[in-house]
């Protein structure tokens, strides 16, 4: 009997457990490649595909330094790199500066001809991948494939959506602005609303209006930046786009001014014909994001300007055609009666000096003083303490006449049934928010003076008009702890508290004393209001509010009084 018939069965047990192998192999791939089938497909965030793809190969292969570069607009970008600092995320894919940190396996994800991406893999310890593995990972990669297109696919409708829930707000905020332009007949409130609603829209603290009519005033709105003389460059304005970014603007006096005052964009106001007309300029947007201005910005931007554009011819239009006699008679009547709103004499608080005048700009006016003891609910008592209220109704005229006698019946109902003042501010916000016209508002400063001791509290609801001057010569502004009252309905509302020393004072005033303008379009200032009053601050408080208007009036010059004006003063005796 031949000698290697003896080891054939030994031959085929062997060929039997290479076979087994084999296969056990086999279905242990296959069993991982479903395994990461499912991971692969179970997230449409590319990141975490993209994590997983990359720790299961690696794990695989064993090897300690791989990258992965996804397709975007046309190029090959790394999206996850491991084992090596040369190559950093958000770069190009380069090939050559792969394989020169070692990165020498490189491997299409998808189609070869239009792969999605790449993957690329040190070689692992034993120097080279087996065929067997190379199947594998093409089979993986041609499922990561998909995985990585549904996570695109999901990735843009998202960005779709985020598009389109953009523009249901742009539209919302257009038609929010057309209702509140629409129930206004005055420009200085159509000022007042667009520059709230930009504003609001890109958290900007630097923007300045200038609209224009012949033979009206000139209408401005501005924080924290000034517009150079309209007049001399409307020409210019009226060649400008009507959206356009200060930087594309051609070279002038008129765009370097705009530079130094930090403004970014610009909307040209349309007018009607040649006589009237406008300009909106806004800085840099806010909130921290560094976010510049796009396209969708500057349509959404001249959007809203152009209903306001409309909103001024109206309110013009109106003004020019209502019947002045009637009117007059109209206002008279009502000036007569808002007089009677405003206190008679202001109480005598031992050891204190209280002063306070109000000048509307028109017969009727929307600026509102007030002192008024506080009653203790327990027991029906006036207390020692005052509430002492200085507001400024948004508007003029009539209707804000109308609004202010509104908060102050608002001020005197809830006056005895408000604890604080946080609490009386939020009370008087919702009831005038849920009575008055959506561009209609109040700011205020409400403060609740304790006569024995100085203690002052005080609410400041989107005031401009609070300053604290100690004898030693140091000052304090009111800064704001609230919204304005009316504007937007159960908002929040905090308190500060100082206290009156001895030989200090506390000037409450409207923003028409800062903001009076001279012929040139000057405002008075913040700056000017403050050397005024600690010059005088040594004066009896009547005298330093006399003083004040003449003060104001000496400014003005011919420049006609375009904001009501009103002055509290408080000093506490020396």
């Amino acid at each position: 009997m031949p000698s290697n018939a003896l080891a054939s069965p030994d031959l085929k047990q062997s060929a039997n457990q290479t076979l087994s192998n084999d296969a056990a192999r086999n279905l242990s791939r296959l069993e991982s490649l479903l395994e990461s089938a499912q991971l692969l497909h179970a997230s449409l965030d590319l990141d975490d595909l993209l994590r997983h793809l990359l720790r299961t190969v690696m794990g695989r292969v064993l090897v300690g330094r791989a990258l992965i570069a996804v397709e975007e607009d046309g190029e090959m970008r790394i999206k996850m790199v491991r084992g090596t600092a040369k190559l950093k995320c958000g770069d190009a894919f380069d090939e050559q500066a792969a394989r020169n940190v070692r990165i020498v396996n490189i491997f299409p994800i998808g189609d070869a001809a239009h792969p999605v991406g790449i993957l690329g893999l040190a070689s692992p310890p034993n120097g080279a991948i087996d065929q067997d593995e190379i199947e594998s990972l093409n089979a993986l990669l041609g499922l990561a494939a998909s995985g990585i297109e549904n996570a695109r696919a999901h990735h843009e409708t998202q960005r779709l959506n985020s598009d389109l829930d953009q523009k249901v707000q742009e539209l919302r905020a257009l038609l929010d602005l057309v209702r509140g332009l629409t129930a206004t007949l005055e420009p200085e409130a159509v000022a007042n609303l667009l520059m709230l609603t930009l504003a609001g829209r890109w958290a900007v603290r630097r923007y300045a209006l200038a609209a224009w009519k012949d033979s009206h005033p000139l209408v401005t709105r501005a924080r924290g930046m000034s517009l150079p003389d309209i007049i001399h460059h409307k020409p210019a304005i009226l060649e400008l786009p009507e959206a356009v970014m200060v930087a594309e603007i051609p070279d002038s006096d008129f765009k370097s001014h705009l530079i130094a005052q930090e403004a970014e964009l610009l909307f040209t106001i349309p007018g009607g014909d040649d006589t009237s007309g406008g300009i909106v300029a806004i800085g840099a947007r806010g909130g921290g994001r560094g976010l510049a201005y796009n396209a969708n910005d500057l349509e959404f931007g001249a959007g809203l300007v152009a209903q306001a554009g409309v909103a001024f011819e109206n309110a013009w239009y109106v003004r020019e055609t209502l019947e002045r006699k009637k009117i007059e008679q109209e206002l008279e009547l009502a000036a007569s009666i808002q007089e009677k709103l405003f206190p008679e004499t202001l109480p005598a608080l031992a050891g204190y000096d209280l002063a306070a005048r109000n000048r509307p700009a028109r017969q009727c006016g929307g600026d509102y003083y007030d002192v008024l003891p506080i009653v203790n609910t327990a027991t029906d008592e006036a207390e020692a303490s005052h509430l002492i209220c200085v507001a400024d109704v948004s508007g003029k005229g009539l209707p804000a006449s109308l609004l202010m006698s509104n908060m102050q019946a608002s001020l005197r109902a809830l006056l005895s049934t408000a604890p604080t003042l946080p609490d009386l501010a939020s009370r008087a916000n919702n009831l005038l928010h849920a009575t008055t016209p959506s561009n209609k508002y109040v700011t205020a400063v409400l403060v609740r003076l304790d006569p024995a001791t100085g203690h002052v509290a005080y609410v400041n609801a989107g005031h401009n008009g609070g300053l604290l001057l100690r004898c030693n010569g140091e000052h304090e502004w009111f800064k704001p702890t609230g919204t304005p009252i009316g504007l937007f309905p159960d908002m929040p509302y905090t308190e500060s508290i100082v206290t009156l020393e001895h030989g200090d004072m506390l000037a409450l005033f409207s923003d028409g004393f800062p903001e009076a303008q001279d012929t040139a379009s000057e405002e008075y200032g913040e700056d000017r209001l403050l050397a005024y009053l600690q010059s005088v601050c040594d004066e009896p408080a009547a005298e330093i509010v006399a003083r004040a208007f003449n003060e104001i009036d000496n400014f003005a010059g011919a420049a006609p009084q375009f904001d009501d004006i009103t002055l509290f003063v408080i000093k506490r005796a020396a």
